[in-house]
């Protein structure tokens, strides 16, 4: 990582939620989340808190690093509805070598919906790379 990159370093990302975001959406073939309510589904909703950091820690990596999320404990605290601009706000809580944790907030304009803590790990992009296909080459064997 580049130098500069400090705890309470922060970002914010707004997102308006389409209807294809929703919980009947998260697993198409999934029968038994078609009739779930049309609402901003848990997985989708960790998935732009981890954008957001992606978003904040973007600038300060070397070519050739990445980052990966390596752990999650969030609460999903409120419903919403397509259409609403949900608001997310990470701040960089602790770097312990190449190991950022977060604290993440999603808010849709009513209610705070989401909140927690968020881990990434820096990589090394090519060695990550070579290690999923020498992993995907195993199962071909198989």
């Amino acid at each position: 990582m580049k130098a500069g990159f400090e705890i309470g370093a922060s970002h914010v990302l707004v997102y308006r939620v389409p209807d294809d975001k929703t919980v009947p959406h998260i697993y198409r073939e999934a029968p038994e989340l078609a009739d779930f309510p049309k609402v901003f589904a848990t997985g989708f909703m960790v998935a732009l808190m981890e954008w957001a950091c992606v978003q904040a820690l973007a600038p300060y990596l070397e070519p050739g690093e990445g980052s990966l999320g390596v752990h999650i404990d969030v609460s999903h605290l409120a419903a919403t509805p397509p259409g609403f601009d949900v608001t997310v706000t990470c701040t960089l809580q602790a770097i312990d070598k190449r190991r950022l944790t977060w604290s993440v907030s999603a808010h849709d304009g009513e209610d705070l919906i989401g909140e927690g803590a968020h881990m990434r790990a820096v990589i090394d992009r090519a060695r990550f790379d070579e290690r999923v296909l020498a992993k995907a080459a195993r199962i071909r064997k198989a």
